[in-house]
C-alpha cells in the first residue's frame, strides 16, 4: 500500500518527538485543496482534488537551547485524504506569538518539509500518436489530481489559536504544500489544507 511508508515516517517522527519533550497531541479536521487563500496570496492552489484530511500529530515544548532559532517548537503530523488521493506527512518548526493582553489568543507561524505520496509529472495530454483511450486517462488526471513536480515539498503555515486553559488549546490553521521551483523546476502546482486543529497538552 503507497501509504505505508508515509505512516512508518510519521510513526518514526513523531517518536522521536515525544521522547524529545513532552508537547502536546494534534487532532485537525481540514478543506482539502482550498483554492480562495492561494489565488488572494499568489501561492497557486491546484483546485482539483476533494476531500477532508484528518492530521494526527505532535508538537514539542519551545526548544530552550535554541534561542538563535526564536526557541520554536517542532511538529510531526500526518494528514489522510478521505478520497486518498494527496497524502502527505510533514515535520518542521512553528512560533507562538502571544497577543499580550488578549486574553488566551496567540498567532503561530511555521515552516517544514513534506513528503506527498500525490502525483508527480503528469503526463502530457497532447503527447502524438496516443489513442483517445489515454487521452482521456491523461485529462483525467489533469483535472482532478494535483501535480506536484516532487514528492518532496516545502511545508509553510499559518495559525490563529485559543488556549482555553493548561491543557485545552484549539487553532484555526491553514498549510500549504509546493515545491517553491527548489525541489523541482517545472510544474508546482500546490496544496492549500484549512482546517481546525484541537490541540492537548501533556
Amino acid at each position: 500500500m503507497k501509504f505505508a511508508l508515509l505512516a512508518a515516517v510519521a510513526g518514526a517522527a513523531l517518536a522521536c518527538a515525544t521522547a524529545a519533550s513532552a508537547g502536546e497531541l494534534i487532532v485537525g479536521a481540514y478543506k482539502h485543496d482550498v483554492t480562495f487563500i492561494g489565488e488572494a496570496v499568489g501561492l497557486g492552489a491546484a483546485g482539483r482534488e476533494d476531500g477532508v484530511d484528518l492530521h494526527l500529530g505532535y508538537r514539542t515544548d519551545r526548544l530552550e537551547n535554541l534561542t538563535w532559532l526564536g526557541k520554536p517548537q517542532v511538529h510531526a503530523f500526518v494528514s489522510l485524504n478521505s478520497e486518498n488521493t494527496s497524502n502527505f506527512v510533514a515535520a518542521g518548526f512553528s512560533w507562538p506569538i502571544d497577543f499580550g493582553d488578549k486574553g488566551g489568543f496567540y498567532f503561530r507561524p511555521g515552516m517544514g518539509l513534506a513528503y506527498t505520496d500525490g502525483e508527480t509529472g503528469l503526463p502530457p495530454v497532447n503527447e502524438p500518436g496516443i489513442s483517445q483511450a489515454e487521452i482521456d486517462r491523461r485529462l483525467k488526471l489533469y483535472n482532478t489530481r494535483i501535480d506536484f513536480g516532487s514528492k518532496v515539498l516545502f511545508q509553510p503555515e499559518l495559525a490563529l489559536g485559543y488556549r482555553f486553559n493548561d491543557r485545552w488549546a484549539t487553532e484555526l490553521s491553514y498549510v500549504h504544500l509546493s515545491n517553491g521551483q527548489i525541489f523541482h523546476q517545472g510544474k508546482n502546482q500546490g496544496l492549500d489544507d484549512l482546517g481546525v486543529r484541537l490541540l492537548y497538552a501533556f
